[in-house]
């Protein structure tokens, strides 16, 4: 049997918020190892009627911003495979 060796990839995300009274916005960036970025955006809204807790709008418009970032990420291997390939592959989701 032949072991393949094994070798260490890491991203590193970064999340930034931006936050006003109501609304909190999110923006997620990833650099690849290509040297390419993918961005994605998010958002939340709160209602007047709720209490004040920015750190749920955070994860709520933080996790909208890596959702649209993870699409973007599957789009972009989708476009790679049928370049390489010279078809057209089945689409990429997130629940595979």
């Amino acid at each position: 049997m032949i072991v393949m060796p094994q070798t260490t990839v890491g991203w590193h995300v970064e999340l930034e918020f931006t936050e006003a009274p109501r609304h909190t916005r999110a923006a997620a960036l990833v650099r690849l190892a290509d040297g390419s970025e993918v961005r994605g955006h998010g958002a939340a809204s709160r209602a007047p009627v709720d209490a004040n807790q920015p750190r749920v709008g955070e994860e709520i418009a933080g996790a909208r911003a890596l959702n649209e970032l993870a699409t973007k990420l599957l789009e972009k291997a989708h476009g790679e495979i049928d370049a390489v390939s010279g078809r057209a592959s089945h689409p990429l989701h997130l629940n595979h």
